[in-house]
């Protein structure tokens, strides 16, 4: 009588070295991908703030031979306080989805910037107005955003502004929904030869307090007629 031959039997499972393996692998991997995540976040950000400062603006000798020189000139560079407004604070937001917008728009000047737009003061001054009318349109479509981190209409103290001030401040920016630069367009750069009714120097651009009243003049002193002729003054009698 013939015997049955062994029955093989095949493992279902794989061996367990190579899965504990795959698995450190797998570990490894998210953990770098995690550290890189990181680390290109930082160097991201650190980018970002460094293309935010004043020097990097400066390299363009566009702005640092134009508007920079008139920016010196201004309440923003120079003040009793002591607290400087760079070129970021006016032109670039703060805020993080923003701030990205503006710098993927900022391509389109470095693309002038090869061309040569405005690399000489003859090519600037024709591009003035379009330059400022942008960015005039831009800074009123977000409520002057810019200005705003720094300015809270809310805490104005109208009581220590001028009378002209105050009317502005009440009557625009806090009833009518006017935003700051309707009014404040020539405060830190010379305004191109556009008529805007406001805040107008010789030269112009340069912050005047303009808003301030005159120091009023003392009233003159009243006229006293003389006394006429022949007029008796009575005398009271002593008690």
């Amino acid at each position: 009588m013939g015997t049955d031959p062994p029955i093989q039997v095949f493992a279902s499972a794989q061996p367990a070295e190579p899965r504990r393996k795959r698995k450190r692998i797998l570990s490894i991997s998210i953990m770098a991908a995690f550290a890189i995540g990181i680390v290109s976040a930082a160097v991201f950000n650190v980018a970002l703030d460094w293309t935010n400062e004043e020097g990097f603006c400066l390299l363009c000798h566009e702005m640092r031979d134009n508007v920079y020189k008139e920016y010196q000139s201004t309440i923003h560079y120079t003040n009793r306080s002591g607290v400087r407004a760079i070129c970021a604070d006016c032109h670039v937001p703060k805020e993080f989805l923003p701030k990205i917008i503006r710098k993927i728009n900022a391509g389109n000047e470095l693309w002038h910037k090869v061309l040569g737009t405005i690399d000489t003061p003859e090519k600037f001054a024709e591009k003035r107005a379009e330059l400022a009318q942008n960015e005039w349109r831009r800074m009123k479509a977000n409520d002057s955003q810019e200005c705003r981190n720094c300015h809270d209409p809310q805490s104005f103290d109208l009581s220590a502004q001028g009378y002209r001030s105050v009317t502005q401040h009440e009557d625009g920016l806090l009833s009518k929904g006017q935003t700051c630069i309707d009014c404040h367009k020539g405060i830190a750069h010379r305004l191109p030869r556009i008529d805007q009714g406001i805040n107008l120097a010789d030269p112009p651009g340069i912050a005047l307090e303009i808003f301030r009243p005159p120091p009023e003049k003392p009233a003159p002193p009243k006229e006293i007629s003389p006394v006429q002729e022949g007029t008796a003054i009575e005398k009271q009698p002593a008690q």
